[in-house]
């Protein structure tokens, strides 16, 4: 451990009201994307700021527990959409009647339309079996490599790019057209491109699967279930 300086230490402020109001923007009009994606490749420059902002992310013990992969190849993102439409078709299974239907008709992916793929991975092992954090909750190195990518996600809209978070999958199945080692936990497969138009709303609500609930409904105070 460094001894503590006084000078790493710098005035802290709330930013200007454009400032603010950007911020906010990107936060309201992020969206799940999954077919608006362009065909034109993202340039290597604006790749590397959106994995800057991802790698700036909040991490429990600084353990910094994330991996990129990013996949361009399009013999790669179709073997990627296979094994998606696999696990598709079994959640689709999952719902019944009109709720099958519906999910059905759904587009829950934009594996080979969007230019690039990222994979998202964590390793919890990359700071020891003892991390400052985690010592009481094993799942705040997985917790960690999220807000990396939420962290990715806001600049990715601030660029006039398009993520899609896809789940559907078997991990074993990423990981092995991936070559992932088995101890690497997948977090997420990300399809990125420009997009030159976006949903008002998340798709899922435009579409009727689920509508946003109500804030005041999900807040407490001062323990669960009560209200001031």
């Amino acid at each position: 451990m460094r001894p503590f300086d006084e000078d790493a230490l710098s005035a802290a402020s709330g930013f200007s009201a454009a400032e603010r109001e950007a911020v906010y923007h990107a936060i309201m009009t992020r969206r799940d994307v999954r077919s608006q994606f362009l065909p034109d490749p993202l340039p290597g420059d604006l790749v590397q700021r959106l994995l800057t902002a991802a790698h700036h992310a909040p991490s429990v013990g600084f353990m910094q527990p994330w991996n990129f992969i990013l996949v361009k190849s399009a013999t790669v993102r179709a073997r990627v959409r296979d094994a998606f439409a696999r696990a598709n078709e079994e959640a689709a299974l999952m719902f019944e009647g009109e709720r099958r239907q519906a999910y059905r008709s759904l587009k829950l992916e934009g594996i080979v339309e969007a230019p690039l793929g990222i994979c998202v991975t964590c390793d919890p092992t990359r700071s020891g079996s003892v991390v400052l954090g985690r010592t009481h909750n094993p799942r705040m190195d997985s917790y960690s490599t999220v807000c990396a990518i939420q962290n990715l996600w806001l600049a990715a809209r601030a660029e006039g790019v398009g993520i899609g978070w896809v789940s559907i999958f078997h991990e074993g199945d990423l990981k092995s057209i991936l070559g992932i080692p088995q101890h690497i936990e997948v977090i997420a497969w990300l399809c990125a491109g420009f997009v030159d138009r976006l949903y008002d709303e998340p798709e899922l609500s435009v579409k009727g699967w689920r509508q946003r609930l109500p804030l005041d409904e999900l807040v407490f105070h001062d323990g669960w279930g009560l209200n001031t």
